[in-house]
């Protein structure tokens, strides 16, 4: 794996964009919405940097499942979701890539009238935005590389690390042969 992002990066980045969104919010209750799964460490991160009331809920929204890098139809389940009618909303994600996802949610999220919806990403990956639609937010721009750790997986692996990484081909051979032999180093 190369490294992108140490630890002391992401957190100075994470602390940069949480003073941004404490001024774009003064004076009102925000509610911030995490994507699960991978926003969840940048959240937890994110809203102990953030000194003003809010609330906290989570959407679920998936695109990739199993061995693949390639995205699939978008799956969003809601159910999880706190009241957001009438508030200021904050929608918290790991990584804006194609932007189909940020764009998917916010719009699902427009049907339970909140006052507003603005959007923090972690990571804009360069080259690949296929919507029109932005991010209000941004910790990091990266190359268009598959990248791992800080809440960024692949199978359902990785997130744990505490930088981020871009996973090469022999990364990825690695952990197919490993996961055939059921024998992943984790």
């Amino acid at each position: 794996m190369k490294i992108l992002l140490d630890k002391e990066a992401l957190h100075d980045g994470v602390a940069q964009m949480a003073q941004q969104i404490e001024v774009a919010f003064e004076g009102r209750q925000l509610t911030i919405v995490g994507i699960l799964t991978g926003s969840v460490v940048l959240m937890a991160d994110l809203i102990r940097k953030i000194d003003q009331p809010m609330r906290v809920g989570v959407i679920q929204a998936s695109s990739y499942r199993g061995a693949t890098t390639q995205r699939r139809e978008l799956v969003i389940n809601s159910e999880l979701l706190i009241d957001i009618s009438g508030r200021d909303v904050l929608l918290v994600d790991d990584i804006f890539d194609t932007g189909h996802t940020l764009k998917s949610v916010i719009e699902k999220m427009q049907e339970y009238g909140p006052s507003s919806i603005r959007s923090a990403v972690l990571l804009k990956k360069e080259g690949r935005q296929e919507v029109a639609c932005e991010p209000d937010f941004t910790a990091f721009r990266i190359p268009d590389e598959f990248v791992v750790g800080y809440g960024l997986d692949y199978e359902d692996m990785y997130r744990n690390l505490p930088y981020l990484a871009a996973l090469e081909s022999h990364d990825l051979k690695k952990h197919a042969q490993l996961a055939t032999e059921n024998q992943l180093p984790f």
